[in-house]
């Protein structure tokens, strides 16, 4: 289940985040000084004609686009309550798992999540939306295609065959295709930027255009690399990316790929890509790390 809360900022509870603020932080004037940049905030509004209401001062919601923002919503959010399933979450992002042999016992058990989730969300003034909350199958035989009835306050949550969680689109095999499809087409829009780049009048050097490739091509590339780089599509975004080293340079088409990466001072991809994945392992063997439990697992 992908659960999706309305207006998530826009309706924190502040006497609910003052009070839990108070448990975590032994400052009472931290605390004081939180709740004044957090509460102290008016707003009016003009309509079409130039006609402006009265000042109001807002009760609910923290400011959008802060720095503060998502650390403040995830302490509001932090004493979710225990369910059986596993519930994951990143700031507004919310998710629970559960597997299970028998489709009426994943039923049941999310049903039966979802109803604690719902109680816990009204209790703190947060609002579950029932029409982005979705739930979805992953399974490696036509079991896959199974319509999952979840409910929720006796509505049946919508079935969707390829949510998205933190900007990656997965499927009901995890094989990743439609995520590497979509950032292969996003790579190729950099291709012609660098492009651009590098015909311009005044001539972008090949160090400029090294910066540009890691900054705008790589960071993309290797986004949640760990999940799907031992994926087969993976494939499909590898001529893209020596394309845009073709680019930095100046090799022709006929150029051996092998040989790109060496001249531009880029490691090949794959090899960036399993480098980002040991590293993830090395901190998930640290102590409290998520990971830690399924990488130590006898």
């Amino acid at each position: 289940m992908f659960v999706d809360l309305t207006a998530a900022y826009g309706t924190v509870w502040h006497h609910g985040l003052t009070c839990k603020l108070l448990q975590l932080l032994p400052d009472r004037h931290m605390v004081h000084m939180i709740k004044e940049m957090v509460g102290n905030r008016s707003f009016t509004l003009t309509t079409g004609n130039c006609q402006r209401s009265r000042l109001r001062r807002l009760k609910n919601g923290i400011p959008q686009g802060s720095v503060l923002a998502p650390l403040l919503f995830s302490i509001c959010i932090s004493d979710l309550p225990t369910t059986i399933s596993r519930n994951f979450s990143y700031a507004d992002d919310l998710a629970i798992m559960h597997a299970d042999g028998d489709w009426q016992a994943v039923e049941g058990t999310l049903s039966k999540d979802m109803a604690t989730l719902g109680e816990y969300l009204q209790t703190w003034k947060l609002k579950l939306s029932t029409m982005k909350t979705v739930s979805a199958v992953f399974h490696l035989n036509k079991e896959a295609k199974h319509e999952l009835k979840v409910s929720f306050n006796n509505e049946t949550m919508p079935l969707c065959s390829e949510p998205k969680y933190l900007g990656v689109t997965m499927d009901r095999s995890l094989t990743y295709r439609r995520h590497l499809e979509s950032l292969r087409k996003k790579l190729t829009s950099h291709v012609a930027l660098l492009r651009c780049l590098a015909g311009s009048r005044w001539g972008a050097g090949a160090t400029t255009l090294r910066t540009a490739t890691l900054a705008l091509v790589h960071s993309n590339a290797e986004y949640c690399a760990p999940v799907w780089c031992r994926s087969t599509p993976t494939r499909l975004i590898d001529p893209t990316i020596n394309d845009i080293l073709r680019i930095v340079t100046g090799c022709l088409r006929p150029a051996p790929a092998v040989n790109i990466p060496i001249l531009a001072g880029i490691q090949p991809a794959e090899l960036r890509r399993s480098g980002v994945t040991l590293s993830l392992g090395r901190r998930a063997m640290e102590s409290g790390h998520l990971l830690q439990s399924a990488l130590t697992r006898p």
